[in-house]
């Protein structure tokens, strides 16, 4: 995992411990469970800040795991 200027190494390892134990639940707004087909349109959502997007989480194994 990579991402921009965070002190991402200093808090990344306790927090997932937290999400992974049940201590915490991230918060996530937007989420594509389809195929990977509907990425584009999750991104265009992002770049305009549709419905305030911030961030986009997809998913295209969803559909694998559900079945």
């Amino acid at each position: 995992m990579k991402t921009g200027q965070t002190h991402m190494m200093r808090y990344m390892g306790p927090l997932l411990e937290r999400v992974q134990e049940g201590r915490n639940r991230p918060f996530v707004r937007h989420q594509s469970q389809g195929s990977i087909d509907s990425a584009p349109k999750a991104y265009r959502m992002f770049r305009d800040k549709q419905d305030h997007c911030t961030k986009v989480v997809l998913k295209p194994w969803a559909e694998q795991m559900a079945a």
